[in-house]
């Protein structure tokens, strides 16, 4: 709780929720999400119905109401809102960027087959959504959890549903067996199956079972490891290749020149986790460099504010940044 120091500039604010179903998402269980917003800010938080009074240190009184006023925005249609997005919100104010996060669309991209609505939670998320409905190629880097695969699937079936395009094709390179598979068990699709699997489950949260099966039957949903994209010429298709930091410069080219006529390519990757082998350059490294300045082709990078997993994702991901960062510092 806020305690007074003298010469302190003294303040308080006074916000009406607008829905009293909001007051319980916006307090949370036992009153969580307030208390950490009380602890973050050094703030008093009083509730009453549906009046909130804070008060304390006039600018933390002023980051907290912009804090919970964007909360609320966020709360809208909505029954729950997690510590990382509180989390993530507070990072964003305390950077001054209010303005933006107000900005971010409320827009639903996509309805699950249980009925999730999948919108943006995060600027770069926002950012990257509309890079893709802007451009026919567009990279996502960043690292782990920020959505950029799951995005990508989702804006991939939002225009299967709208009949903009007759196909959506999924792919990834199986560089862990280094595109040779033969040792594995199965015929080729059993042995490429396992480095398939996650855009298999994006796919299926989508559409549903049924319906999957159905669109895998007829052909009109596609998943496949990036060597059979050769030779081929990708017409009307929502194109998605994933993990593209194990290309190489060789395969990435190879893919990008695949697109068709109305067709859209969007390229995901993390470049802090490449796998190929030594001596071997990443070829999304590469393309981003090459094709940052063509017109039609965005790049879109996002950063561990916009990780949406668990909170430690983002630590982890901090920590390996600075031990990285030390290490190069070492070796200088």
């Amino acid at each position: 709780m806020y305690k007074y120091r003298k010469g302190e500039l003294m303040s308080e604010k006074f916000l009406k929720i607008e829905e009293p179903n909001y007051v319980h998402t916006l307090l949370g269980d036992y009153d969580e999400n307030i208390k950490l917003i009380q602890r973050h800010y050094n703030v008093n938080i009083l509730c009453r119905g549906e009046d909130l009074k804070i008060s304390g240190n006039e600018a933390d009184v002023s980051l907290a109401f912009a804090a919970i006023d964007i909360l609320l925005e966020k709360i809208k249609n909505r029954s729950s809102i997690s510590e990382q997005e509180i989390r993530y919100v507070f990072s964003m104010v305390d950077e001054g960027a209010y303005h933006e996060m107000k900005n971010i669309s409320n827009d639903t991209v996509c309805i699950t087959s249980a009925g999730k609505n999948v919108k943006a939670k995060t600027l770069g998320q926002q950012k990257y959504i509309d890079a893709i409905k802007s451009n026919t190629i567009v990279f996502g880097v960043g690292p782990a959890g920020t959505g950029k695969t799951y995005l990508a699937v989702a804006m991939a079936v939002k225009a299967m549903r709208a009949h903009e395009v007759s196909k959506i094709i999924l792919t990834r390179p199986a560089v862990e067996a280094g595109e040779k598979l033969g040792f594995l068990p199965g015929d080729l699709q059993e042995k490429v199956d396992p480095y398939l699997k996650p855009l298999y489950d994006s796919l299926f949260e989508m559409f549903g079972a049924e319906t999957f099966a159905r669109h895998l039957e007829k052909g009109s949903i596609e998943v496949a490891p990036l060597a059979y994209m050769r030779g081929r010429t990708l017409d009307d298709a929502f194109i998605i290749l994933d993990e593209a930091q194990n290309t190489t410069r060789e395969q990435i080219k190879m893919f990008l020149t695949r697109l068709g006529f109305n067709s859209k390519i969007v390229v995901t990757g993390d470049v802090t986790q490449i796998d190929l082998p030594d001596k071997k350059k990443s070829g999304l490294i590469e393309a981003t460099k090459v094709l940052k300045n063509i017109e039609g082709i965005e790049i879109i990078k996002f950063s561990d504010v916009d990780v949406i997993r668990h909170k430690l994702v983002q630590d982890i991901i901090k920590a390996y940044e600075k031990y990285n960062s030390e290490r190069k510092d070492s070796d200088a």
